[in-house]
Formats: C-alpha cells, structure tokens, sequence
C-alpha cells in the first residue's frame, strides 16, 4: 500500500510552541501511581507542590516533550508492541464515545464503503489530543455515507488518534487501525513473530488488548513483503486467532487482510480474490484488494467459488490519487465505484484526502463536498440510531473561531475532531426550471462550536417551496419531546421545520428499503409558554444577535424520527427566488428531562505537575513560571456536551494583589484535561483550578455544582 506523499513530516510547520530559556521539571508519577493519587487529595484541602527544575519524566511517546500536551502515537516495532502494557496506556488517547448503532447494521449491508484515511504519513494535528491551532486543517464529515474508518500510516502499528474514533463511533462507523510490515525489516518481523503459534499468539493478543483499551474497533493487517514458508503457513492461523479474539473482546469489531502475500508466501498484487490468496480471506473479516484491477477482475470474483454468500467482505480498492493503471481515481474516482457496485462488492477508498492534498486549501470543504456528491448514488445514506437528547449545532471540529450560543467564545483557528457534532448531510441537488438545493458547512458565523449549516439554493419560478434533508436517523420520541430550532432568518422567503416519523412496531427494522413515513409540521410555542420559560431558566442568557430561536412541542406515542427536513417556502410571487439561511442547532429531548436536576462535578485531583520557564518578553532577566498539570474528575460523560476549564489567582507573592477572576483556559471533551504553560504569578502563590461542566443540551450548571481544587505552590 502506497503512501500519498512524498513530503516527510520533519519538513512540515512545527505545532509546537517555543519558549525561551526553557527547563523543565516534574514530580515524578506513574499513571497507575496518578490514579491512586486522586484518593489522597482530599477535596477540601489544597494540593502543595514545591517548584523545582529538572528534566520532565512524563513518556514522551504519550506527551509533547516541549509542552507536555497530551499525543497520539504509533508503536514502531515488534519489541515496543510486544512490550506494551495496558498499566503505561496514554488515558487520554483512550475513546470515550461508545459506538452508535446504525441502520442498516454492518453485518446486513449488503454494498459496505471502508475509507482509509492516509496523509503524509499520519499523526499530523490530530495527534495533539486536546486539538490545535491550525487554520486550514483535514476533517472528515461524511459519515453518513461510509462504514468503516480506517486510520493508516507506514508505522508498524498504527493507533487510530482518539479524536477519530471519536468522530466515527458518534456516527455509528467502526474505526480501526493497521499492522503493516514492509520491505527487508518487515521480512525479518514477520519471520519471528510468525515463527510459532506461541510467538503469532503473543503478537495477536497485544494488538487486541490495544484495541480494547484505547476503544477502536479492530484491524488492517498489511503484510508487504516476502513470507518464508513457515510464516505463510502461519498467518492463516494468526489471522483466526486475531480475528476470534478481537470479536470476543470488542464487540462488533474487524480484521481486514490486504491483498499482497500468495500462499506460497511471494509478494504479488492480485486486484482481486482468488485461489492465490483465499486462504487469508477465509481466516478473517475480508479483503481489501490493491487497486489496479479491471472489469474482468470484478467478473472473475462474482462467479468466484468463494466469494459466495460474501461479496459484502470484498473491499475492491480505489486509489484516489489514480497512480498506475487504475479505474477512476480523483474526481473520476465515482466511475470505480460505478464499477464495483455493477457487481455488487464493497469498496475500500483509500486516501481521500487527495482533496485536501492536492489542492488550495481554502478551498477544502468545497472539493470535499464535490467529491462525496459524486459518489452520493453508489454509496447508502446510513441511519445512526440515537436516544433522546438528540442535539447536533453542525460543529465540523475546526473553525476561524469557537463560538459559543452566537458570540464569540475564543478568537482563533482551531482543530479538534472532539468537538465534531453530529453531522447532516450535506447533498446537493438540481431541480427543474433551473432551481437548485444545496447544504453546506460555513465557519464565518456558527450557533454554537465552529461551524454552521448553510442551507441556499433557488426556488424556480412554477414552485412554491423546496425541502432540505438534513437528517436521516433513528431516534425513538418521548410521548412528550421538546424541540429547539435555532436559525438567521434569511430575506424574502420562509423556513420552517418538517419532521418525518414511521410507529413504533417498525423501530426493530434493519433492513435497506425505504419504509413508508408520517410528515408532522409542528407548530411554534409562545415565548410566554411554561415549557418555553423553562428551556430559556436552564439555558441562562445569552444575546441573539441575528438568531432567531423557536421551540415546539410534539405529542405522540410509540412513534421514531426518521428524518429531518429544512422547508424553504416563498414570501410571495412566482419569480425565481435564490435564498441562504444558516441554521445555528437543532435539538429535540423529552420535555420532562426539562425539570431534571444537574449534578456536580466531584473528585477532581491534580496530577503530574511539571514545572517550565522562560524569560518574558522585552525583559531578559525576570522568568515567567509555568505550569502543566493534569486533571482528573469525576462526571456522567453520558449527561455532558463538554468541560470548560478555568484558573484564578488566589493569592502571590505581594499580599496587596486581590484574587483575580476566573479565566478560560480550554475545553474538555472527557473528565480528563492536561493544563499546558498555563503562566502563573511567582511563588509563592495559591491558586484554583475550576471545571465547570456544561449539558448536553447547553443548560448551565450552578456554580456551586462545579468542581474545584486549589494548589499552593513555593520555590
């Protein structure tokens, strides 16, 4: 499997912040050691630490060594996988959102899409757990469209970077790493450990005590050299015992083989499946083939023995950078997928981050967006089922700004796959007499996160109105469900909302055809309505600012929401009328959810203090004092959309300066968060460290609820 570039990443901008005159120190802690070390910090009482300089002993495989930031990162031999204990695991790159179901599920999809995500050479911004300050960054946000996500890098063990899997298991997509060897050093790997089934079993059971500990759901085995004929007698065992082990520890999880080894243990691309390398097939979940196949390839594996019964698990390949002799690739790349559903195969997409890549990077979400639109008839719209609250504000994980409830929360560019909500679909339609419909993302204003929805286009003139799908779903309603729209209303047309139910005796349906739907347009309440009044009590103020916010209230029983529609209607007249109207969030939640209390954040400790210095600016000789600092806490991750993260001085050195206020340090998205050069006053000090937690559905949490902890710390 190639790589897309040829740039090596010590070539690329460094993320890292820079600090003069710097030295570092911590008091040294294990991560089983951090975790006891929450039962000894009584929350009443303030953590002491004595500020000395000396070199960090944080493992700088999980942390930035100039910053001490949390990363995502690679394992690069066999000796580091084998050697890998669960007890020195990075807690922060461990995925903390379950897997979504998804109608239809995996294993009933009859035509699967596996993207492989490839970009000079991975780890690029996404490693940096907490996110990044990056103005034009990669993101993924056609979710709806794929089934399996897969992280790829020429590392020989590649840990897909939290924030993805994130991202994926919220759409209700699998995400899954690789285990790649290549050339004479992938030989040798693969000769000692497929030496033996001890030494197969060993390697089989690291990669899924990995993949269950860090929360994804399997992998893509990627042998790319020469086998002796004791390891090729061997893979098809090591690819079973993987492959039993993994579905018994992780649920609904994979192992894909990629098409490179024969049976006789020569390197050979086949494009295709057959009786060369069936044996690796029949051991595991299914092939990716490489990429240089034809129409006869995809004839041969249709009437192929065995492929009967498992044309689903036959991820015929495409190379979106269309290198060699290739079926589509680039923006053809829908003429291979015309192709492999003729014959009805899945596909496995692999490095569509030609996008980006290849292009101005102003103009990403454009050719994304153009990309997926032309392979939107050879892929399935899939259906994430959820449970009520159902709250998407569009956030795509980056932006120009963080906004939060219309104003401007933190000005500067951002990337942080975290902060991803669930995502519409984002479609684009032409319709007669020269009308069109169009939804998209927009970073220049947004409700709540980085991003709003755009929804433009133009009635034609004979046509009173257009409907937007924004979202496909499946969510069953409370007898009662409130609903929150918020929106900018645009000039000279109307919007309202249309919401598409099927009854209760259908929610147990996974198949793939349509089923017959409801349409229910409901009704706006009066701002003076006591559901209303209660909504607006729990969220606290907030300035509109051009939004306009309306809430409804369904009544019905044993019904399921099955879509979502956006209907932009004409003020008057029959011309043809262009409109763009951005929609800031939608969120329906049972409306008796309305009086639920909120509870508070309890059992926040401070660990692994390291302490940095540097000179300040325009002054060589005073030092500032930084501090890095992890905190721990517990909270229902379930019940929380985020973590704002607070400091204040409490007392210094001059007993004359009056505590200061609370200042914003970041965003959490777990109940765990590394405090990164936060300047403090010089010692000695005390200061406090505050987590405020903020619902699911937005609603502010009393500031009594928060959590706190102070430190005090001397020379």
């Amino acid at each position: 499997m190639e790589s897309v570039s040829t740039k090596e990443k010590d070539n690329m901008t460094s993320r890292k912040r820079k600090r003069e005159e710097t030295t570092s120190s911590t008091i040294p802690k294990s991560e089983e050691n951090s975790s006891e070390s929450c039962l000894s910090q009584p929350s009443d009482q303030s953590v002491h630490e004595v500020i000395t300089y000396e070199p960090s002993r944080l493992p700088a495989i999980h942390y930035d060594p100039d910053t001490t930031e949390p990363i995502s990162c690679s394992l690069k031999s066999l000796d580091e996988l084998l050697s890998w204990k669960r007890n020195e695991a990075s807690p922060f790159n461990v995925a903390t959102v379950p897997l979504a179901s998804r109608y239809p599920p995996l294993h009933s999809c009859p035509r699967r899409t596996l993207v492989s995500h490839d970009m000079m050479g991975g780890y690029l911004e996404d490693r940096f757990i907490q996110g990044a300050e990056m103005e034009t960054p990669y993101a993924f946000y056609h979710w709806e469209y794929i089934d399996i996500f897969n992280y790829f890098s020429h590392q020989m063990i590649t840990i897909p970077p939290a924030v993805w899997t994130n991202a994926a298991h919220k759409h209700g997509v699998l995400s899954i790493g690789t285990f790649i060897t290549e050339w004479t050093d992938g030989a040798k790997t693969c000769e000692a450990f497929l030496a033996d089934e001890e030494s197969y079993r060993a390697t089989a059971d690291k990669l899924v005590q990995i993949s269950h500990c860090y929360g994804f759901d399997g992998w893509l085995i990627n042998i790319e050299n020469v086998l002796s004929e004791t390891a090729v007698k061997n893979t098809g065992p090591f690819l079973r015992y993987l492959t039993d082990q993994v579905h018994e520890r992780v649920p609904g999880s994979v192992v894909i083989w990629y098409d490179s080894v024969l049976k006789n243990g020569s390197l050979k691309w086949q494009n295709e499946l057959n009786d060369d390398n069936r044996m690796f097939f029949d051991a595991c979940d299914g092939i990716f083939t490489n990429y240089n196949w034809t129409e006869q390839s995809l004839e041969w594996m249709k009437s192929y023995s065995a492929a009967q019964g498992r044309f689903a698990d036959i991820y015929v390949g495409v190379d979106v950078f269309a290198r060699g002799k290739v079926v589509g690739g680039k923006f053809e790349t829908n003429k291979a997928l015309e192709l492999i559903r003729k014959y009805e195969f899945s596909t496995a997409i692999f490095a569509p981050g030609w996008v980006y890549e290849c292009h101005e990077k102003a103009d990403f979400r454009q050719n994304q967006d153009k990309f997926w639109n032309l392979l939107s008839a050879f892929v399935y719209i899939h259906r994430p089922s959820y449970s009520l609250p159902f709250i998407s504000s569009f956030c795509q994980g980056f932006g120009k700004s963080m906004y939060w409830r219309g104003q401007v929360e933190m000005k500067r560019s951002w990337f942080n796959l975290h902060a991803q909500e669930i995502q519409p679909l984002y479609l684009s339609e032409d319709l007669n007499n020269g009308g069109w419909l169009r939804t998209r993302g927009c970073s220049e204003d947004a409700w709540i996160g980085g991003s709003s929805l755009m929804v433009e286009g133009m009635i034609p003139s004979g046509l009173s109105e257009v409907c937007a799908r924004i979202f496909s779903l499946h969510i069953p309603l409370a007898p009662k469900t409130f609903v929150s729209f918020v929106y900018k209303p645009p000039v000279g047309v109307k919007i309202s909302l249309e919401l598409k139910t099927i009854d209760g005796p259908l929610c147990t349906f996974d198949g793939t055809e349509e089923i017959a739907s409801n349409s229910v347009f409901p009704e706006a309440l009066a701002v003076d309505n006591q559901l209303v009044e209660q909504f607006a009590q729990n969220c606290g103020r907030w300035t509109l600012d051009g939004w306009t916010t309306r809430c409804f209230l369904l009544k019905m029983i044993g019904c399921s929401l099955r879509e979502v529609c956006i209907r932009v209607s004409r003020d008057e007249g029959d011309e043809n009328v262009s409109f763009n109207c951005r929609i800031g969030e939608i969120m329906l939640l049972d409306a008796e959810s309305l009086e639920a209390p909120l509870q508070s954040v309890e059992g926040i400790c401070v660990n692994d203090v390291v302490w940095h210095t540097g000179a300040l600016k325009g002054d060589g000789h005073t030092l500032k004092v930084l501090l890095n600092v992890t905190l721990r806490w517990q909270y229902p991750t379930q019940q929380v959309r985020h973590f704002w993260i607070y400091w204040r001085h409490l007392r210094g050195p001059d007993p004359r300066i009056p505590p200061g206020p609370l200042t914003l340090i970041g965003r959490s998205y777990s109940t765990l968060y590394r405090v990164a050069e936060l300047e403090v006053p010089a010692a000695p000090g005390l200061i406090e460290l505050v987590v405020e937690p903020v619902s699911r559905e937005g609603f502010k949490v009393p500031e009594t609820q928060w959590g706190r902890r102070t430190l005090s710390y001397s020379a």
